[in-house]
């Protein structure tokens, strides 16, 4: 057998690759606190502005289960170079558009190249380390994927309050020509057989129709109010037609654009199912937390990030020690222990109240990273360790598609869930406030000081904040048990867990 291909500088390499994946995955929300300050600037509301957001999630998730079949045409190296290149210029072209509609388009595209960046980073990963080593590599690549999204926000907003909103992305044309140029010069002597395969168009156009679709029926569904909008309705009916004849035909076709076959593979199936659910329950915490430290809390957008920011501290403390130590331990008991964690993590907010301090906020944030830093690792290697070489990169790209759809889903379903529950719990609360309750008439006249529509309008302030609490307090009952469910996919799992690619070869 053929030497594995090894770069002549493996920590370059890994530099190269894990900024490019940095600075994609930050891109997912550094443009979010920004969004007021783009619409005001180019002329438009804010609803429209949301289409900065959209279009990007929505090209992204077209493109992540298209990269199995990109990496056969093109080859990894030069797919991750052209991708992060095109990334780069794409930024540039969004901080120089003067209009919404050149801005939405080029986010559009940046997207679409941005999709196979993280997959192939995971495939490179496992082809240029050892057997030994490709924990640690899986563990800088988990920790890339913990800390862009919460340093997104918060940089984010520095750059647009002391600077303007083109430098979020203009700072991206450096790190992408510098990441896309080491890269391509670590990698030149690496050896890959590309291929011209068919190009399935039934698929590729259903893709595109039906993951379009549903992407904007999560992205826009709150917006509109869901099925009372004739538009999410014609979206969704578009969506669910076209995903069933995408997944028929898939399953059917001799060679097809996307390889659902690879949930064949048992530790596949059952560690995607734990990435993809896992994660939409991580992030949609990672979503209300700021939300709610906000509209409950009286927080400003910076004071929430550095709230929420210790989430990253143990992860980025752990990542060396998980990567080299991981492999000696059961894979499901690491992903037990994340998952319990993270799980317990959850129960404990469900206990948050109105007056909490943020000393109390911050800690519970910190203990989550504990859970964080054992889940992603032990999951990625478990349901990457039965796919062959030839799948790494398929099967990297589908999983990262799933674990996206699911964070999209997790942000459509946990606004709606607490808007909902909140509006069911002022209904509860104010039950009993009624002009013929001396009780809550004198409450009126004190908090109004003699004015009852003042104190009618302060009482109902108070109980719109407590029906948030309340049904914050739900969601994050719901969200800890199914991280303790998860416990129970993840040992469906079968070892051994070691990267079965790596093992019999690192280059092509």
């Amino acid at each position: 057998m053929a030497e594995p291909f090894r770069p002549p500088n493996l920590a370059l390499s890994t530099i190269g690759l894990s900024l490019a994946t940095f600075m994609q995955v930050l891109d997912t929300t550094i443009a979010n606190v920004s969004l007021p300050t783009i619409a005001g600037n180019l002329g438009v509301s804010n609803d429209q502005s949301t289409w900065v957001i959209t279009s990007f999630a929505v090209s992204m998730a077209i493109s992540l289960p298209l990269t199995g079949f990109l990496t056969r045409r093109f080859g990894e190296v030069k797919l991750f170079v052209w991708s992060t290149l095109l990334f780069a210029l794409t930024s540039f072209l969004c901080g120089i558009s003067q209009s919404m509609g050149m801005l939405i388009v080029f986010r559009a595209i940046q997207g679409a190249v941005a999709g196979p960046m993280y997959p192939i980073t995971q495939s490179m990963l496992i082809g240029i380390y050892p057997p030994e080593k490709r924990g640690m590599a899986l563990a800088l690549l988990a920790m890339v994927t913990v800390v862009a999204p919460i340093a997104g926000p918060i940089l984010g907003g520095l750059i647009t309050d002391n600077y303007s909103w083109p430098w979020i992305f203009f700072i991206n044309v450096p790190i992408g020509i510098f990441a896309s140029m080491v890269v391509a010069n670590q990698m030149k002597g690496r050896v890959e057989q590309t291929q011209r395969p068919k190009i399935d168009y039934v698929g590729l156009i259903t893709l595109i129709i039906g993951v379009g679709a549903l992407q904007i029926v999560l992205d826009k569904g709150n917006d509109d109010d869901w099925f009372n909008s004739n538009f999410i309705i014609l979206t969704s009916i578009v969506s669910a037609i076209s995903l069933a004849v995408f997944v028929i035909w898939e399953l059917t076709d001799k060679d097809p654009i996307v390889d659902l076959k690879l949930f064949r593979h048992r530790n596949f199936r059952y560690g995607t199912i734990s990435l993809m659910f896992a994660y939409a329950a991580f992030f949609a915490i990672g979503l209300l937390i700021p939300l709610w430290l906000q509209r409950n809390l009286g927080y400003t957008a910076t004071w929430a990030g550095y709230a929420t920011a210790p989430l990253g501290v143990i992860p980025v403390l752990l990542t060396f020690a998980v990567g080299k130590y991981a492999t000696r331990f059961d894979l499901r008991v690491l992903a037990s222990g994340a998952f319990l964690v993270m799980g317990s993590t959850c129960f404990l907010r469900s206990g948050f109240y109105l007056d909490i301090d943020f000393y109390h906020v911050a800690m519970v944030q910190l203990l989550q990273g504990l859970g964080v830093a054992l889940f992603f690792m032990p999951v990625l290697t478990i349901l990457l360790s039965d796919l062959k070489q030839n799948e790494l990169a398929s099967g990297a790209g589908l999983a990262t598609f799933l674990r996206t759809l699911g964070g999209s889903f997790a942000a459509s379903l946990t606004t709606f869930l607490w808007d909902r529950r909140a509006i069911v719990h002022h209904e509860q609360l104010a039950e009993s406030i009624t002009p013929y309750s001396p009780t809550a008439q004198t409450a009126i006249s004190q908090l109004g000081r003699g004015d009852a529509t003042a104190g009618s309008s302060v009482i109902n302030n108070m109980i719109t904040q407590q029906g948030y609490q309340i049904s914050f307090n739900e969601v994050f009952h719901v969200l800890g048990w199914i991280f303790i469910a998860l416990i129970a996919v993840i040992w469906m799992t079968r070892p051994p867990f070691a990267a079965k690619a790596g093992a019999a070869s690192g280059g092509h």
